[in-house]
C-alpha cells in the first residue's frame, strides 16, 4: 500500500509490536524471532561440525605419508567455506535474539562464538601441520601458509564487530518512542539507516520502489540497521518542539528507565 506523503510501496513486517506507549521495557525477543534464532544456530553448528570434519580429515592426511599437498588444501577450503558459513548464519541469529550485556561472559562468548569455532577448527590443525615430520619444509611452507590464512579469514569473518544486544535494543528504541511515540520505522533494501518518516526524502528517490516499516528491532533483524537517520531525527525533535539538549535528556531518561 502507499503511505500518506509518499507514492512508494509500503510493506508492513509481520511479528513484531509497534507500540504506541511512552515508557518504554526492556526488550525482549518475540516469540517467532527466537525460533528463527534457533534454527539459524542448529545450522551454524552443523556447518562447524562439518568444518572440524574436514580438519580431522585433513589431519589424518597428514598422519599417513605420502603426503598429497592437494588433497589436504582442498580440506583446507572446504573447512573455511563451512566456518564461515556458520559464524554469519550464527551472526544472523544473535540479531533475531540478542543475548544481554549484563552477562559480560555469555554475551561474550554468544557474540563471538564464530571466532572461536574459527579458532577450534583451524589451530590444532594450523600447530600439527609445523610439527609434523613426514613433510618437507617446502611442503610446511605451503600447506602451512594456506592453512594460517584460512584461520586469520575464518577469524576476521567470526568477529562481530558490532554485536546486537538487548540493552541496544532497547535504548535505540526508547529513542524513537521519544520522538514519535510509537516503536515504528522505516528502511530500505539497500538503505543503512532506519527513518521516522515514510515520506523522508532520502528514501524517497527514483531508485527506491519500495519502503519497509516495522520495528527497531525488524529493522536489526533484516538489513543489520543500527542507526537513526539524522534528517528524520531532527524533524522529529523540531515538530515536537524540542532543541538538542533537551531530546537528548529525554531519550537518556527513556533509557536509563529500562535499566
Amino acid at each position: 500500500m502507499a503511505d500518506k506523503g509518499t507514492s512508494k510501496k509500503i510493506t508492513s513486517v509481520t511479528g513484531g509490536e509497534t507500540s504506541s506507549a511512552v515508557e518504554t521495557k526492556q526488550f525482549v525477543a518475540s516469540d517467532e524471532s527466537k525460533t528463527k534464532a534457533r534454527n539459524l544456530r542448529i545450522f551454524a553448528v552443523i556447518c562447524w561440525i562439518l568444518a572440524i570434519g574436514f580438519q580431522i580429515g585433513a589431519i589424518y592426511l597428514l598422519a599417513k605419508p605420502p603426503i598429497v599437498m592437494w588433497q589436504i588444501i582442498a580440506l583446507i577450503v572446504a573447512d573455511l567455506i563451512f566456518v564461515i558459513a556458520g559464524s554469519l548464519l550464527w551472526k544472523k541469529s544473535n540479531r533475531f535474539d540478542p543475548a544481554s550485556e549484563k552477562n559480560t561472559i555469555r554475551f561474550f562468548i554468544q557474540s563471538q562464538l564464530g571466532l572461536i569455532a574459527a579458532l577450534i577448527a583451524f589451530l590444532p590443525l594450523v600447530i600439527l601441520i609445523f610439527m609434523n615430520k613426514n613433510i618437507s619444509g617446502k611442503q610446511k611452507g605451503i600447506v602451512g601458509g594456506i592453512a594460517i590464512a584460512a584461520l586469520l579469514i575464518a577469524g576476521v569473518t567470526g568477529v562481530d564487530w558490532n554485536p546486537p544486544s538487548v540493552e541496544q535494543y532497547t535504548q535505540q528504541t526508547a529513542q524513537v518512542e521519544s520522538l514519535t511515540g510509537k516503536n515504528l520505522v522505516y528502511w530500505t533494501k539497500a538503505g543503512t539507516r532506519y527513518h521516522l518518516y515514510s515520506d523522508c526524502w532520502r528514501i524517497n528517490t527514483k531508485k527506491t520502489d519500495e519502503i519497509f516499516q516495522g520495528t527497531v528491532a525488524q529493522a536489526r533483524e533484516l538489513k543489520n540497521i543500527t542507526e537513526l537517520d539524522s534528517t528524520c531525527e531532527q524533524r522529529a525533535r523540531k515538530e515536537k518542539g524540542l532543541d538538542i539538549k533537551k531530546a537528548a535528556d529525554i531519550e537518556k531518561d527513556a533509557g536509563d528507565k529500562t535499566k
